[in-house]
């Protein structure tokens, strides 16, 4: 059995301080494009790519309380970048839906995203760009995984 030693362990604290160091501005309730934050684009962008969407579903992508989608939801309300109805399903369901502004502030922010990303993958040498990748979505599922039900203080 392969077991992991306290220096890999020191090791993967480092990586994690430091992506949590360099992820700082997605995480910030700053806006950084459009008068919109990262969570905020976030949003957006999953009711772009579903065209509506209930915000039970909300909840699960963005991997957060109710209360949180509601806090991060209202503001795009009130900006006219989002619409909410009440579900066809369920009348105490919410469905959301982008209004025109919230499409043209969504392809805004895709582009600026797009070059930011751009930015980043020059700074990857062009040979190790794919291995880069594919090792970055294993650590995140390994987080993924090893995080649920799991409280480091307990």
């Amino acid at each position: 059995m392969l077991t992991i030693t306290n220096d890999q362990n020191a090791e993967l604290v480092d990586i994690f301080m430091g992506m949590a160091q360099v992820t700082r501005c997605c995480r910030q309730d700053v806006a950084f494009c459009e008068g919109v934050t990262f969570h905020q684009f976030m949003i957006l962008d999953a009711v772009a790519k579903r065209k509506e969407l209930n915000m039970a579903d909300l909840h699960k992508i963005l991997s957060v309380e109710k209360s949180t989608t509601t806090r991060l939801v209202n503001p795009l309300i009130q900006k006219g970048l989002l619409k909410r109805d009440k579900a066809q399903h369920d009348s105490r369901a919410a469905t959301l839906f982008l209004t025109e502004d919230g499409r043209k502030i969504h392809q805004n922010v895709s582009l600026c995203l797009t070059g930011f990303f751009q930015k980043i993958s020059k700074n990857i040498p062009e040979e190790k760009r794919t291995a880069v990748l594919e090792s970055i979505n294993i650590f995140i599922n390994a987080i993924k995984n090893s995080a649920a039900g799991y409280n480091c203080c307990e």
